[in-house]
């Protein structure tokens, strides 16, 4: 069995955390939530709102957070997500996983192939051999290469497919992006304006306690705070390849190029905004495989979208 390795553990942990100042928690009501959304730790602030009052909501969000999970979670055996990789095939596929679908779609066009979901069975490769302390061998990357490839997802309405049965599909460089997004639109139905959310990326809508955006620190891998980043009605996603790594050196990063089959990163850190996290989560990942030129020519082509952190 692939042993179970945290998607982004060092990001989740430290990077792109909403920070509120000290004296605004002293003067403005604040409630608080903190739990776990795909495996990573998650929390939100809501402003103008007493603790007391925010049960309702906070129930509302661990239940919304579950419903995704049960779609997009590959430790949930039964997961729509995890019978499409045993199955080779879902007939019933939600709504929320074909949205998403659609999103990856364009994501794989706009950055060359550099955001493919399909790459699964790699990462299954580099996790197998790394429980073993070894790597895997030029043949054996060749050999599951062949089994990746965004055109082998074959779709027809809510019915999946793969083109060929060793095929498998992770969502993991996108879906705590779009799960932050579901749970901003939650917030929005319940009538709150101003709010921050980090269900492993980050959104924030309208002020903070005190007025003025949000802000979102973003944590470099060695531990210092590369910037401070203002959102107002804006998300942010930041990824790292050695974030969370496969091997006990620590040399090979999470983040695997779907056009090679090895661990990329020209970049030890990317952090990106956009308006919903969803997009935001896939360019960050995306962009740490892809030259500056690259990056460049997807940004022209999104307006509202912003390279915050290249490092």
């Amino acid at each position: 069995m692939m042993p179970r390795l945290q998607r982004r553990r060092f990001l989740a942990l430290t990077a792109a955390a909403v920070a509120l100042p000290r004296s605004a928690l002293a003067s403005a009501p604040v409630a608080n939530w903190r739990g776990t959304a795909l495996g990573a730790p998650a929390s939100m602030s809501l402003a103008g709102v007493e603790p007391s009052a925010a049960s309702g909501v906070f129930a509302a969000v661990e239940a919304e957070v579950s419903r995704l999970e049960n779609i997009f979670s590959l430790y949930r055996p039964h997961s729509a997500l995890s019978r499409l990789n045993k199955d080779g095939r879902l007939s019933d596929a939600p709504a929320e996983m074909i949205e998403l679908l659609s999103l990856c779609d364009a994501l794989h066009a706009a950055t060359q192939g550099a955001f493919d979901p399909t790459i699964q069975p790699l990462w299954a490769l580099y996790a197998q051999t790394s429980a073993n302390n070894t790597a895997p061998t030029e043949k054996q990357i060749i050999r599951v290469l062949e089994q990746t490839g965004w055109t082998g997802l074959e779709r027809r309405g809510a019915s999946l497919s793969f083109a060929s049965r060793d095929m498998a599909l992770t969502l993991n460089g996108i879906a705590q992006g779009y799960v932050t997004d579901k749970i901003a639109a939650l917030l929005r139905r319940h009538g709150l304006t101003d709010i921050a959310i980090n269900m492993g990326e980050t959104a924030a809508l309208g002020k903070a306690p005190r007025g003025g955006p949000w802000r979102a620190g973003i944590v470099d891998p060695e531990g210092r705070v590369q910037s401070r980043i203002p959102l107002n009605d804006r998300a942010l996603a930041t990824s790292a390849p050695l974030g969370t790594v496969l091997d006990a050196t620590g040399s090979i990063g999470h983040i695997i190029d779907p056009r090679t089959g090895r661990p990329g990163g020209q970049w030890s850190l990317v952090s990106v905004s956009a308006a919903n996290a969803a997009l935001a989560d896939g360019l960050s990942t995306a962009f740490c495989l892809m030259t500056r030129e690259q990056i460049d020519a997807t940004l022209a082509a999104m307006p509202n979208v912003s390279l915050e952190i290249l490092i």
